[in-house]
């Protein structure tokens, strides 16, 4: 499992952890649909490379498989 970051349009981002990138595409794709633009898609390596004002702040359960930011879609990956 690996925490990624989804750059989104219009937005701070999405927070998965997954099996692999496609597996990240797959929880974002089951919780927004078209609704939401992918940019580009990063493996975080390090959780200080993220936004420490609002994001970490704001985060759920990174370790465990799906959404953690933002909060609301953590029952997505099921």
């Amino acid at each position: 499992m690996h925490p990624y970051w989804i750059n989104v349009s219009g937005s701070l981002g999405v927070g998965i952890t997954a099996k692999s990138e496609a597996d990240a595409l797959e929880i974002f794709t089951r919780a927004f649909g078209s609704s939401k633009t992918v940019g580009n898609i990063e493996m975080v390596k390090d959780m200080n490379d993220l936004d420490q004002h609002h994001v970490v702040p704001n985060m759920g359960n990174w370790l465990r498989r799906g959404i953690w930011f933002p909060l609301g879609y953590e029952e997505t990956s099921n």
